[in-house]
């Protein structure tokens, strides 16, 4: 079994912050009907991908602390951090990249430190997806915490669907299968955009 980790803030007031993206690929991944429960502190579904048995688990704590309840699952589970996959946002990747890579550090992502800490080490999967950098006069707390600009929300349902469809890749083939598909596209499409005068967003 893979337990698959959406981060996020509970709460509706966070629901469209730029921190809450991996609850948004969570939900997308978990399809409209899929039950949900409450247990160790988060909300878990129960899905087959590809024949493979897959755990979805939204902590239902605030983020500093999310990785108490993904601890208690993987622990009662037995899953090993090998297998659990973790969808967040990632401030130091530009808005749309998505990249995919085991174990490294926090990067100052409160809800990944908390993981580690919790899971006892840095060895799990994850699938980041940028947000970028704050301007210059936002704190990187605040930035976080706000919501998508209307050109980024228009952009995310196609960015959150990549994401869905490389944590299937990983659980149905395998992280090198993965990364080699993804990690590649997404830089390909980085290029592009940077070449693209048009692209940009509004508040």
């Amino acid at each position: 079994m893979h337990l698959v980790v959406g981060l996020g803030n509970p709460g509706r007031e966070y629901e469209g912050n730029r921190h809450n993206v991996g609850f948004r690929i969570a939900d997308q991944l978990a399809r409209p009907g899929t039950p949900w429960r409450s247990k160790h502190g988060a909300a878990l579904a129960e899905l087959d991908l590809g024949g493979e048995k897959v755990l979805l688990c939204k902590p239902m704590q605030f983020m500093n602390v999310s990785g108490q309840p993904v601890a208690s699952v993987a622990g009662f589970w037995k899953i090993p951090p090998a297998r659990i996959v973790v969808a967040h946002d990632e401030l130091d990747l530009p808005f749309g990249r998505i990249k995919l890579g085991i174990g490294g550090g926090a990067g100052g992502h409160n809800g990944v430190r908390s993981l580690i800490s919790s899971l006892g080490g840095p060895d799990f999967v994850r699938v980041r997806l940028g947000i970028g950098r704050p301007p210059p006069s936002w704190k990187g707390a605040d930035y976080v915490l706000s919501d998508f600009t209307r050109a980024e929300e228009a952009e995310l349902p196609a960015l959150v669907a990549t994401a869905v469809d490389a944590i299937r890749e990983i659980v149905t083939r395998s992280l090198t299968s993965a990364m080699n598909k993804f990690n590649v596209k997404n830089q390909q499409n980085q290029s592009n955009d940077k070449k693209d005068p048009k692209r940009g967003g509004d508040a």
